[in-house]
C-alpha cells in the first residue's frame, strides 16, 4: 500500500485534518504537534481525537506523522534548551497515545561543537527517558537535509 498526503494544520482539530487530506485525495497527513517554533500545546479534544482515529479506521488511511517543533535540540550545549526539549517529547509522546499506532518524528539537533558522542549521549538519555512501556507510538530521528549522521575519517 502506498500512502500520500499533505502536511496540514492542527488548528481546526483532529477529524477536520483527516477529511481535509481525504478532500485532497490523501490517505495519510502529517501535522505539527504544536507551534513548530514551540512552546505550549494546545489541549487535545479526546472526542475529536476518537472520532478521527473512526474516521481513518473508515477511509483506509495509514499513519499519520506528527511532525515535533523545529526548536527541539536534546543535544544543545545548555542545559535549559536540553530541558526545554525533554519536556517538550516527553508531552509530545503522552500526547500521541491519543491516537494510537502513529508515528512522532523529530530533529534530535545540534550538538553546538560538543562533538558527535556527545550529542549522541544527550539523545540517548532523552529517549531513555522520555519513551514508556506500552507505548503506541513508533519515534523517528530525522536529520537535517544534506547532513551526514557520523562522518568517521581514518
Amino acid at each position: 500500500m502506498i500512502y500520500i498526503g499533505n502536511h496540514l494544520s492542527s488548528s481546526n482539530g483532529y477529524l477536520a485534518m483527516g477529511k481535509q487530506a481525504k478532500m485532497l485525495g490523501g490517505n495519510t497527513f502529517a501535522f505539527f504537534t504544536r507551534n513548530p517554533r514551540g512552546g505550549k500545546a494546545k489541549d487535545i479534544d479526546p472526542d475529536d481525537a476518537n472520532a478521527l482515529m473512526d474516521f481513518l479506521k473508515e477511509n483506509d488511511f495509514g499513519p499519520l506523522v506528527a511532525h515535533a517543533p523545529y526548536t527541539m535540540n536534546l543535544c544543545s550545549d545548555k542545559e535549559n534548551i536540553r530541558k526545554f526539549a525533554l519536556d517538550m517529547l516527553t508531552d509530545d509522546l503522552k500526547r500521541m497515545e491519543f491516537t494510537p499506532g502513529q508515528y512522532y518524528n523529530f530533529h534530535p539537533g545540534s550538538h553546538v561543537g560538543q562533538g558527535f558522542e556527545k550529542g549522541c549521549e544527550y539523545i540517548v538519555d532523552a529517549l531513555n527517558n522520555a519513551l514508556f512501556e506500552d507505548m503506541t507510538t513508533t519515534v523517528l530521528l530525522e536529520t537535517m537535509a544534506g547532513k551526514t549522521i557520523y562522518n568517521r575519517k581514518g
